[in-house]
């Protein structure tokens, strides 16, 4: 059951979730929300820098490493991204999107949920746990990016390249991002599958239209491979994660005259997969069955591979996962599931660094007009991190 709180003047989740969202931090605009964290963390003793990356045809964007440290321990970092996607259309708002107000019970704005409720939770859980006990027995850092939603080449992968150069080394992570579908308590994310995008082409004949004999027609050759690839079965699903699935998301001709038979045709696919599955078998799969749907060898295929997104993990921590399990039972009598589906995350990162986990608000609302959290499940997320806090530095048995 949940703990009585413990009144302190460390500022709550609400207060600093609030401030957040009036920062207008659209990817890859800062938005003036890092500072606003800057500010927070650096008179409670975080020594935090705003490095900014760059990369050649991708806007710069500015970053924040923040950093506590007691004694010799374990070094937990939280992280985040402070960048969110565009409002929309402003005037279908219930609320506006960067005024951070609350109404009935609920507080409104882009980023509520994904994710500055999670750093707002996590920062007020920090500042309190030192507020109430001091420097920690290790170290506490934050790990905080403004390219999360944008092309992810400028925040957290070089982010912690960065920190190892410096000599930073973690214990293990945990992301805020909204995982719960439904209710505060109902999973925990400990891995994400994988996601592979590509390009699939058949090349045939031009022709005029008049003649089809005289040409060799892409389009009806590859409308054949998407629809069989389209209702393929990879798997099965494994213990820890769901089926694969393959989706086509566009179909290219690129063809404006009406009277000629194009020379080929392009099909564009993401591929989510599970731990059965790796890119090269994915690649020999699409390709294999492509190939044994050519007519004759009039026609040719070919597939073009896009850089991985993500490659599928799963945190193997027994310790963190139930550490953190546990705390989540306390606060909310709840027991998450430890869940592998979703999208991708910056945790696909992190896992190269230190066993990662995620857990943050109900998702429901994400991207959407009118994205909003409850005040009470950002309050009790923020209790949820504490509780974790006090027993992951000795605190509490």
């Amino acid at each position: 059951m949940k703990a009585a709180s413990v009144m302190t003047n460390a500022p709550t989740a609400l207060e600093v979730t609030r401030n957040l969202i009036q920062c207008p931090s659209v990817t890859p605009k800062e938005g003036g929300a890092l500072a606003y964290l800057d500010t927070l963390l650096s008179p409670k003793g975080f020594e935090v820098q705003r490095p900014v990356f760059s990369q050649d045809g991708t806007p710069d964007v500015e970053n924040l490493f923040a950093k506590i440290s007691g004694s010799e321990g374990p070094h937990l970092m939280f992280a985040g991204h402070t960048d969110v996607v565009p409002t929309g259309d402003e005037s279908l708002w219930t609320l506006p999107p960067f005024a951070g107000e609350t109404k009935d019970g609920k507080l409104y704005g882009r980023g509520a949920v994904d994710m500055k409720g999670g750093i707002g939770a996590f920062a007020a859980a920090a500042l309190k746990f030192i507020e109430l006990h001091g420097l920690p027995q290790g170290s506490i850092s934050f790990l905080i990016t403004g390219d999360e939603e944008g092309p992810a080449l400028n925040g957290t992968i070089k982010l912690l390249e960065w920190a190892k150069e410096r000599g930073e080394s973690f214990s293990d992570a945990i992301v805020g991002e909204p995982t719960n579908p439904d209710a505060l308590g109902d999973a925990i994310k400990v891995g994400r599958r994988g996601s592979q995008s590509g390009t699939l082409t058949v090349t045939g004949q031009q022709g005029h239209v008049a003649y089809p004999h005289l040409a060799h027609n892409p389009v009806p050759v590859l409308a054949d491979i998407v629809a069989r690839l389209n209702h393929a079965i990879l798997d099965h699903g494994t213990d820890y994660f769901q089926p694969t699935n393959l989706e086509f998301i566009s179909f290219d001709v690129g063809n404006e005259t009406w009277n000629l038979i194009p020379k080929s045709a392009s099909a564009r696919f993401n591929c989510r997969y599970n731990d059965v599955w790796n890119p090269e078998k994915i690649a020999d799969f699409v390709i294999g069955h492509a190939k044994d749907m050519l007519p004759n060898d009039a026609f040719d295929v070919k597939l073009d591979l896009q850089p991985d997104i993500s490659q599928v993990f799963l945190t193997k921590s027994e310790s963190l996962i139930n550490n953190f399990t546990a705390s989540v039972e306390r606060i909310t009598g709840r027991t998450p599931d430890h869940s592998t589906d979703g999208g991708t995350s910056d945790a696909r990162f992190i896992k190269d660094y230190c066993p990662v986990i995620e857990f943050g608000l109900v998702g429901q609302t994400m991207h959407k007009i009118d994205e909003n959290t409850d005040i009470k499940d950002l309050e009790t997320l923020s209790e949820i991190y504490l509780d974790f806090l006090e027993h992951y530095f000795g605190i509490k048995g």
